[in-house]
């Protein structure tokens, strides 16, 4: 049973940073193509950034040059570092996994939600202005 538990989320002034962290369990996450998602209330799921079977990154707009996606193999962890925060920002996030054995080619957009059939709890992040 693949499991997805996210951890790092607070409440963070504007301009401020944090470093979420989702630990894979179950299998080898490293054969997974994984992603950051996020949701405010009243509002579709959002993806943020996602990475690829070749190791490449994808990131939504909104977000380009101050989050970074990136892999601990040997703790089956990955992560999301977060600069420059806005209060846009605020929001549920969440790390998905497609089921394994997968196999995710490089894409302009971060894939949308159903492609992701496993799901962490999500972890809060509040940026105040």
């Amino acid at each position: 049973q693949v499991q997805l538990v996210e951890s790092g989320g607070d409440s963070v002034q504007a301009g401020g940073s944090l470093r979420l962290s989702c630990v894979v369990s179950g299998y080898t996450y490293t054969t997974y193509c994984m992603a950051w998602f996020r949701q405010v209330p009243g509002k579709a799921r959002e993806g943020v950034a996602s990475i690829h079977t070749d190791g490449t990154t994808t990131y939504a707009n909104s977000v380009k040059g101050r989050f970074t996606f990136s892999q601990d193999n040997a703790k089956n962890t990955l992560y999301l570092q977060m600069d420059s925060l806005k209060p846009d920002d605020t929001a549920l996030y969440y790390c998905a996994a497609r089921l394994p054995p997968s196999y995710c080619s490089r894409t302009s957009l971060v894939r949308a939600p159903s492609f992701y059939g496993f799901w962490g709890q999500g972890t809060q992040v509040t940026v105040s202005s």
